[in-house]
């Protein structure tokens, strides 16, 4: 790696911290350094996450420098063939020892963490094959009920691309797109996506409904809504509505909905082997915190769904405390809702009234789903 761009990328990762995440670091730093070209800023990003990526296999008290050249050795050789790392050495130092506790730690799952992760879009309904020809190095998702999803393995910048500007696909994830499938949203319905964020769910939903019938959307931050509003313009959503909500009992409308999709906030273990950096700042209090926040979500929301209508829970996290933990509580709670059966989006023969994606399985995120029906 050239000098000029180790300094940078060693420059990223001292400035990272648990407050300073170092793909928000990684962000800024790039924008300052205008000078650079695209394959010197991908170079500089991949140094980064790769470093994070083998921070176990590091010694902390030496040089940024020379410990990314380490990681990147190790990437390599993980490359080459991942069975030369035993299943203990991962287990030790892939993630910290607190995340055996919470997650059913496997030697796939880890093996999945420490590869290169996948890009995916979403192209609009029925343009899957069009899309991927016209982006080159694309692969398209086999499975039926994800046949919207591309995998892309190409270097270009993809938001520069007419296609993109035109709304004709949105960079989001598989198992992202899989939770939308799930809801399985109809034309002239009335959602609420209650954690919408920047309204990577919303468009699908939307896009399930032929931007027919209403979707709310509300999250906590304000900038959130703003940078969902730009999205749904160029994608062409007209059927939104967005609004603030700060997930208290207070709601922001009195609408009853057809559905409700309970993204929740989470600790966003099903995605370490995209934000390496997350598995050595995060801890079990996160955990048991952030659980407290997802029932008491499910809890306010609960009563605004219509008789007959569906609440779908989904977090891109494994921990048992987020998935199975928060889903027995709601259960418990609320005796008027009755377990709803899910065709699993990548096995649509498999139907269960929970859901888990593992990213060793579905080359997405990691995520849980749940759902129910409130009972007439």
């Amino acid at each position: 790696m050239e000098p000029r761009l180790l300094k940078i990328a060693a420059e990223i990762i001292a400035k990272s911290d648990r407050e300073h995440p170092a793909d928000s670091v990684l962000r800024a730093e790039l924008k300052r350094q205008s000078s650079l070209r695209r394959d010197e800023s991908r170079e500089i990003s991949r140094a980064v996450f790769t470093y994070f990526r083998w921070f176990g296999w590091l010694d902390p008290q030496k040089p940024a420098a020379g410990n990314i050249f380490v990681a990147q050795q190790l990437a390599e050789k993980f490359a080459r063939d991942p069975q030369r790392f035993s299943d203990d050495e991962l287990r030790a130092k892939a993630v910290p020892a607190w995340v055996s506790e919470s997650v059913e730690v496997s030697p796939e799952w880890l093996r999945a963490l420490q590869s290169e992760p996948r890009l995916w879009l979403r192209a609009k309904r029925g343009q899957a094959d069009r899309i991927a020809q016209a982006l080159g190095f694309s692969w398209l998702e086999s499975t039926t009920l994800l046949s919207d999803a591309i995998e892309y393995r190409g270097s270009e910048d993809l938001f520069r691309t007419p296609e993109f500007h035109h709304g004709e696909f949105e960079l989001q994830d598989i198992s992202s797109q899989a939770v939308s499938v799930v809801c399985d949203p109809k034309p002239g319905e009335t959602w609420w996506d209650a954690c919408a964020g920047e309204g990577g769910k919303l468009l699908h939903l939307s896009e399930l409904m032929q931007n027919k019938g209403l979707i709310w959307a509300s999250d906590r931050a304000e900038w959130r809504l703003k940078k969902l509003k730009q999205r749904t313009a160029r994608a062409k959503v007209f059927n939104y509505r967005a609004v603030l909500w700060d997930g208290s009992k207070r709601l922001p409308t009195k609408t009853k909905f057809d559905g409700v999709l309970v993204d929740a906030p989470c600790s966003g273990i099903g995605t370490w082997h995209r934000n390496p950096q997350a598995r050595w700042t995060a801890g079990a209090n996160d955990v048991r915190e952030l659980a407290e926040i997802q029932r008491r979500l499910l809890t306010h929301v609960a009563d605004s769904i219509k008789p007959g209508g569906k609440l779908v829970y989904s977090v891109c996290t494994l921990s048992r405390e987020e998935s199975l933990g928060v889903a027995d509580f709601f259960e418990n709670e609320r005796k008027d809702f009755t377990r709803l059966e899910m065709k699993n989006p990548f096995n649509p023969a498999d139907l269960a009234t929970r859901l888990w994606f593992w990213p060793q399985s579905t080359g997405g995120n990691g995520m849980f789903v749940a759902a129910w029906r409130r009972n007439s």
